[in-house]
Parts: structure tokens; C-alpha cells; sequence
């Protein structure tokens, strides 16, 4: 194969990681050409308006999958994070890169760490998830809605719109600028989005010469973790729009998952963890997604969706 194009977001940080594996893919086949090509999504073209509102699935991922199945790219690259957990009929990831930092990180304007932050302090954050989670540790906390670019969220702080704000560890790293992380946030008190630092990449399941080239790419580890994270997810039928959270470790031949499900005010947290072999990965994401629909989940997520009736939960 002698040219292969690779379609991506043009944000700062997916042109990174979509020239991450361009160089990658260079220097394990010498004498290929690869492009890169930047599409719009519809997640890009929408920015006044928060995600949890504009509803609907792959918001950061369509209009790159319509690309694929056309054929006017070969391969897409995503974060994981974006990634629906269904794929369009004739699609499939076909690697998982190493897993960076799954956390989220605080950067603050003063310097001050979570427990640190004063009364009504202003927290700017584009994600639901990460509202209430911030709202059940302190319901003081004042939320506002930040999108945009992880360099444009840092300008903003850094002009006073806001007290702190909340990225994932992986861009923020990525991006260079590590040196402005005020604190890490622990697992205890912030699970991360579902593939947060992950990198997938999708491909057509019928292209066996782009499935060889790109399948150097997967990391074993990282793989099972976000499939199982990604079961869990896709048991409670959720997006952007809903406050799921999840993540998967490995120990020698056992994953453990965290998950986790909140009211949109954060006054009610259904958490637990399950652990099972290697090779069970979709199991474990069902068996923790069902254990915490049965102990009250199924409620938040009806409120949340605006269904009528146990359709999607029996």
C-alpha cells in the first residue's frame, strides 16, 4: 500500500493525535505517503450550546464515519471518548493506542487544589458527567459551561471568566502544557468519561491491507480496559448527554471496572466496581451496568432519556 489518508477533527489536539499515528505509520512503512485529512463535525459547528443539550450520539464522529464509508479517507482517528457504541453497519475499530492518563485535572487561577476552593467558586467544565460529580463532592460549587478547544478553555480561565476549570489529563499532557496542572483528580472522588486518553482508530471492516498496517497500533491492555468500559456504557444506552462514567484496570490476567451513574444534580451517586477475567471484558460491562440499573440507576437514566416505561432497562 503506498498511500494511505486518515481523517480526523482539525481541533489542536486531534490534529495531534491524527499526526501521532501519521508519524507512527512513516516510520513502521517506510516509502508510504500519508495525508491527513480535516473534517468538520457536527459536535465543531455547534459551540453556544451545551452538549447535554444538543442530544443525539457521535456528535464528534459522523460526519468522519460518513467520510470512511465513502471512501474519501482510509482510516479515522478519534478519541475514544467520542466514539458511540455503535458503529455504522461496515465499520469497526480496528486498534486501541496505549491508554495516556485517564484522569481529569483541576487548573486553577490561584493555584488552589479542589478541597482548597472557596465558597460558589466558579467551575467551568463542558461535561455533565464532570458536573456532578463536582456537585456530590460540593454543592456550593457554581457550574458553567465551557466548550471549545483545550487552549481556548485555558485562555478563558486565564482571563478571569472562571476560578478553575476541568480537562482530561491526556490533551492537557498532549498538548504540551503539563506545567499548568494545578492538581490531578483521584479516582475516589472522579471517575473519568468512558475512553478518556484513548486513541481508536476506525477503518473498513472489508480493507484488510488498512486493517494490517493499522492492528500494529493496538495495546492489549488498554483495548480490553475501554471494551469493557464500553460495554458498560452501552448497556445503559448512554452519550454525551448522560452523567455515566467508567474505568477499567488490569491486573495480570483480571480487570476490575469502576462505574458510575448520578443524578444531574449530583445529590444521588450509584458507584461499584466488578472484577472478572481477561477474556469476559463485555460481561463485566453488562454485569456492573445491570448491577447499578437494579439498585436505582434505571430511575436517573429515565428522568435523564424522558422515557415513559422500562423498555430499555428490563
Amino acid at each position: 500500500m503506498k498511500k494511505i489518508c486518515i481523517g480526523t477533527r482539525g481541533s489542536q489536539l486531534a490534529l495531534w493525535q491524527a499526526n501521532w499515528v501519521k508519524s507512527r505509520l512513516e516510520e513502521w512503512n517506510p516509502g508510504i505517503e500519508v495525508e491527513i485529512k480535516k473534517i468538520k463535525t457536527t459536535g465543531d459547528k455547534i459551540l453556544n450550546v451545551p452538549l447535554a443539550k444538543v442530544g443525539g450520539k457521535g456528535l464528534f464522529v459522523k460526519e468522519i464515519e460518513e467520510a470512511l464509508l465513502y471512501e474519501k479517507i482510509d482510516a479515522a482517528v478519534h478519541s475514544m471518548k467520542d466514539v458511540p457504541t455503535e458503529l455504522p453497519k461496515g465499520l469497526c475499530i480496528s486498534a486501541i493506542v496505549k491508554r495516556e492518563d485517564p484522569r481529569d485535572v483541576l487548573i486553577s487561577k490561584d493555584g488552589a487544589g479542589l478541597k482548597e476552593l472557596k465558597k460558589g467558586a466558579r467551575i467551568g467544565t463542558s461535561s455533565l458527567r464532570r458536573q456532578v460529580q463536582l456537585l456530590n463532592f460540593r454543592s456550593d460549587f457554581e457550574i458553567h459551561q465551557l466548550r471549545g478547544n483545550v487552549n481556548t478553555r485555558i485562555n478563558r480561565l486565564e482571563r478571569g471568566d472562571f476560578d478553575v476549570i476541568i480537562l482530561a489529563a491526556a490533551g492537557v499532557k498532549r498538548m504540551g502544557w503539563e506545567d499548568k496542572i494545578t492538581e490531578y483528580l483521584p479516582y475516589e472522588i472522579f471517575l473519568p468519561a468512558i475512553g478518556q486518553g484513548s486513541i481508536g482508530i476506525e477503518i473498513r471492516e472489508s480493507d484488510g491491507d488498512v486493517r494490517n498496517i493499522i492492528n500494529r497500533f493496538n495495546h492489549r491492555e488498554t483495548s480490553l480496559c475501554v471494551r469493557a468500559e464500553r460495554a458498560f456504557l452501552k448497556r445503559l444506552e448512554g452519550g454525551c448527554q448522560v452523567p455515566i462514567a467508567a474505568l477499567g484496570t488490569i491486573n495480570r490476567s483480571a480487570i476490575k471496572l469502576d462505574g458510575l451513574v448520578a443524578s444531574v444534580d449530583g445529590k444521588i451517586v450509584h458507584r461499584d466496581s466488578e472484577i472478572d477475567e481477561d477474556d469476559r471484558v463485555e460481561e463485566l460491562g453488562i454485569r456492573l451496568a445491570e448491577k447499578l440499573l437494579n439498585r436505582g440507576a434505571d430511575k436517573i437514566l429515565k428522568e435523564v432519556y424522558g422515557i415513559k416505561g422500562t423498555v430499555l432497562f428490563n
